[in-house]
């Protein structure tokens, strides 16, 4: 399938996908978070703006910006320090909320849509090593003689985002019926945020300490 496009072997391409996209990480963590806090329409919003990110960094790596900073270590280094920052923020915040703050947490319901956007698409964008895996894995299913690899990388990125869309929503939307049960619930929201807040705190400290 797609072999007239250039694209080798696409349903091993499809499965390994899935796989890839079912491994969890904090564009994961942060769209079942909102979704579970905000609903359906903010799940969405969160998870538009990692699509939108994945497009970019999808479209960097075609235009070879991940050779650039896979050869210029100080170019890596500053987006996986900033990456690592903006994780740090985002879980120490919700630490803050759950043990320190007074006040009730603001919930992603009173969160303008267009934070949870810029939010997850920060997030999305912060993380050099997409980049350099969407290169390392893309190429293996490309024919380098096919004249135009554009339209078989546009084939395999399009794949990527139709089944992370597909699993988003699996998420955003058994996320959103736990909302009302959740907020009920005082005590599992709290350990909830708190657990989602270590999360995001431990993949700030695991891309710090990445090598490049």
């Amino acid at each position: 399938m797609f072999a007239e496009f250039g694209v080798i072997s696409y349903w091993t391409y499809f499965i390994g996908a899935i796989f890839i996209i079912l491994v969890p990480g904090p564009n994961t963590f942060f769209v079942l978070k909102t979704s579970i806090a905000g609903g359906l329409r903010n799940g969405y919003t969160a998870a538009a703006g990692v699509f939108i990110g994945d497009a970019v960094l999808m479209f960097l790596a075609y235009a070879g910006v991940a050779t650039l900073i896979k050869t210029t270590p100080v170019l890596f280094n500053i987006v996986r320090y900033l990456g690592a920052i903006y994780l740090l923020w985002l879980g120490g915040k919700m630490l803050y909320s759950t043990f320190v703050q007074r006040t009730p947490p603001q919930s992603d319901d009173d969160v303008h849509k267009g934070d949870i956007l810029k939010r997850s698409l920060v997030l999305s964008l912060t993380n050099p090593k997409a980049i350099l895996f969407y290169v390392s894995f893309f190429v293996q299913f490309i024919d380098i003689h096919y004249a135009r690899p554009g339209v078989s990388f546009f084939i395999l990125a399009s794949t990527l985002e139709l089944i992370s869309f597909c699993y988003f929503s699996f998420l955003i939307v058994t996320g959103s019926y736990v909302t009302q049960w959740v907020k009920t619930k005082k005590r599992l929201t709290r350990l909830g945020n708190s657990l989602i807040g270590l999360i995001f705190v431990g993949f700030a400290a695991r891309l710090a300490t990445l090598q490049s």
